[in-house]
Parts: C-alpha cells; sequence; structure tokens
C-alpha cells in the first residue's frame, strides 16, 4: 500500500467529510518512524516525537503505538501525552520562559524535563536538590534553520541558557548538588545540512567533563523536509553514519556512554497530512486569475507567516490546461497562499489540496474572523476516521461569560 494518499482517497474522504478539512495518513508516519530507526539502528538512540507539530491525541496514540516517544514544550501538551498513553520515562517536557510551578507540575507527572534558564534552574536546585534529574537546554550561538522565525540557536535567540554562561551552570549544580543528567541543544528548524548537527556534537564533547553525571545527549530536532519537487531533505542515512561515530568516540575519549536523543516533528507527520478545500470563487484581473479557496492563515499560517511554499493541486480537473493562478484565502487580511501557480485549470467548486500539511497546520489554526476550525480525519490502512469534529457555532460561543 502506497504511503501517499491518492486523489481518489482525497475526493472520496473531501465528499464524505466536506471541506476544509486536514487529513493525514498514519501509514506515512510509521513510513518515516521506521526509516529513522532503520538508519541509526542502535539502542543508544531514542527518538521523542516533537508534538508541537501536531498534538491531537489520536495521532499521539498512534505515534505510541509505533514506538515512539514524546516531546512536549508545554505542561499542557505534557498532560496530552499522559491521557494518550505515555509511560512518564517516555515523555520529555522542555520548558521556554515559563513560570516555575509549570516546571514543578511536570515533575509530579514524573516525566523527563529540560530546563532553559538559569533562575529556574536554580528554583529547581532550592526545591528538589539531587532528587530530581533533569537536563538543561543550551544556546550555542550557531545559526541554522530555514528561516530567522525558526532559528533557535543563534546568539540573539530567546532559547536556551548561552553556552558563555557555563561556569554559572556548574556553579548552581555544585550548589545545590543537582543531578544534571542530561544536555540539550535545538539549533533550529529546516536544517539539511548534517554537519550542523556534529557542530552541536562538538559542543557536547567539550561539556561532558563538567558534568558527571550525564547520562543524555539530546541534539533536539529540525531535520529538513522537501516541501518543493527539486528540494531534498536531510541525508538521515549520511547523518546516523557521524552520530554513531561520534558514540564512539566519546565513548573511547571519556569512557563514559550516554543515550542520544531526537525530538523529530515536522519529519514524522508533515508529509502525512493535507488540506483540503473548495473554490469558492475565480475573479480575472489583468494582473492575475485569483482563485479564492474556502479557507485562509486562520487554517494555514504558514505561507503567510513563514513565506513557506505548499504544492497546491487540483484533483478535480487532472487533466485540464496549465495556467496560472493565484490562490487565496476567505478572511479579510491579505492570505496569499501561491502567486501565479501553474495548476490544472480551475473552475468554481473544485477541490484544491495542499500537501504536506501535517506540520503547524492546524496546530496553529485560530478562529480569526470568527470562522470555524476545519474537522481532521486520520487514514489508517486505508480506511478514514474523524478525529476531530468540525466547529459550529456554538464553539464560538463556548467560555464566553455575558454579563450584561
Amino acid at each position: 500500500m502506497s504511503s501517499f494518499l491518492s486523489n481518489e482517497q482525497l475526493r472520496n474522504i473531501a465528499a464524505e467529510y466536506g471541506t476544509p478539512l486536514y487529513v493525514y495518513n498514519a501509514d506515512r508516519i510509521t513510513e518515516q518512524f521506521q526509516q529513522l530507526k532503520q538508519a541509526f539502528n542502535s539502542e543508544k538512540v531514542s527518538f521523542f516525537y516533537a508534538c508541537k507539530a501536531l498534538t491531537n491525541v489520536s495521532i499521539l496514540k498512534h505515534i505510541k503505538s509505533i514506538g515512539c516517544k514524546v516531546d512536549c514544550s508545554s505542561i499542557n501538551e505534557a498532560k496530552l501525552a499522559v491521557h494518550a498513553g505515555f509511560p512518564s520515562s517516555d515523555i520529555l517536557y522542555t520548558s521556554n520562559g515559563i513560570a516555575f510551578d509549570e516546571i514543578e507540575e511536570a515533575v509530579s507527572l514524573g516525566i523527563n524535563i529540560n530546563i532553559d534558564s538559569l533562575s529556574n534552574l536554580e528554583k529547581f536546585g532550592k526545591k528538589y536538590g539531587h532528587n530530581y534529574p533533569v537536563g538543561i537546554r543550551l544556546r550555542p550561538n550557531i545559526m541554522a534553520g530555514g528561516n530567522l522565525k525558526i532559528s533557535t540557536g543563534h546568539d540573539t535567540s530567546k532559547f536556551g541558557i548561552p553556552i558563555e554562561q557555563l561556569s554559572d551552570i556548574v556553579r548552581i549544580m555544585q550548589q545545590y548538588q543537582i543531578h544534571i543528567a542530561g544536555l540539550h541543544v535545538h539549533t533550529g528548524s529546516e536544517i539539511k545540512d548534517v554537519a550542523v548537527f556534529m557542530k552541536v556534537t562538538d559542543v557536547f564533547f567539550d561539556l561532558v567533563p563538567h558534568f558527571p553525571e550525564l547520562q543524555f545527549l539530546d541534539l533536539g530536532g529540525g531535520f529538513k523536509v522537501p516541501y518543493q519537487d527539486q528540494e531534498e531533505g536531510t541525508d538521515i542515512q549520511a547523518l546516523a553514519k557521524e552520530i554513531l561515530a561520534f558514540e564512539e568516540k566519546i565513548e573511547q575519549t571519556y569512557q563514559r556512554s550516554f543515550q542520544v536523543w531526537f525530538e523529530p516533528g515536522k519529519f514524522l507527520v508533515s508529509e502525512a497530512g493535507y488540506l483540503l478545500t473548495s473554490v469558492n470563487v475565480l475573479k480575472e484581473t489583468t494582473a492575475t486569475t485569483f482563485a479564492g479557496v474556502n479557507s485562509g492563515f486562520n487554517h494555514l499560517i504558514r505561507p503567510m507567516f513563514y513565506e513557506a511554499y505548499h504544492r497546491i493541486r487540483n484533483i478535480s480537473n487532472e487533466k485540464g490546461e496549465i495556467k496560472n493562478y493565484t490562490i487565496t484565502g476567505n478572511i479579510c487580511e491579505t492570505d496569499t497562499f501561491a502567486w501565479e501557480r501553474p495548476m490544472h485549470e480551475i473552475r468554481e467548486g473544485d477541490l484544491l489540496v495542499f500537501d504536506n500539511a501535517g506540520a503547524y497546520g492546524f496546530e496553529m489554526a485560530s478562529n480569526f474572523n470568527s470562522r470555524y476550525r476545519p474537522a481532521e480525519v486520520l487514514v489508517k490502512e486505508g480506511k478514514s476516521y474523524l478525529i476531530r469534529k468540525r466547529e459550529v457555532f456554538e464553539d464560538l460561543l463556548r467560555n464566553l461569560v455575558e454579563p450584561f
């Protein structure tokens, strides 16, 4: 069975559930995870799905079922992971600029924790001392990622404790006898160059002697996913070869063995996802022909926020003449998905599918213009399942208080 859904499957799903609609293919997620497992083929390497990419509980349950662990960026993501059935040992929580009571709640769940500020590290030491192993997130001053907005390791990034504050980290660790179990570095997203990951291992290599109780080295995520036909993703086989060589080097040098952790998010779910939309209206002007669909940046903000490219295909008129169209949304802002994109001739009512919509699609959706968020469907072994209902008017009123 193909790990990509056919146009016929997508048309049938749209007919059954309506549009706009997010569709995810569980088999593709499984295939991506197996690619990682087979490339590394080591019990010393673990993968934690960065669930900020897509937190639907049915997706989390599928991730768990294939043997992948989960990485969380908020306490609520961690609680969703618990709800989905992950054991605490398989949940990683990396804090960022949060109040200390969120870390306290993470401790109460018994999960793995990374701390990213000296302030919270000191508070952690005062309260827990050596009683709860913890990791620290470092800022290595490495520029990486496909866009400044998704680069998190450079010298002006808010993420992590700056590497130049190492002496302060060690002082706090020693003062409160904190059990530093891991070091974490995430430099950004859309990283194609394997050498970027190896720069992080160089940082880790130099830091190991400062932390006598280290158990894991976490390189974050950021594997590149090809969004355009001519693009290439991260060479996972090459990365695995380099990482396994690093493990051997560090063991020989320090006579110590470590787990290596990765946090793939987009890599696992992006290509598994599709956004199905219907064409509301065609508008011809002297400059272009607009095709307005029943969606907008309230459903898929990546093209506007990151200037991200998504393939868009007309699956209702596959043999139509190729023409150029500007694909836009239906909200009261500039929500252009694509300018002058060559596509099979578009007619009102046609279905347009946005590929690579599994990561940061629904997850970043909103009710802007008081429009409803779409339904979500999971396809597993060829059968479709509704995993989130389409919103209705009552959802817009939920939690509102009308005092007058």
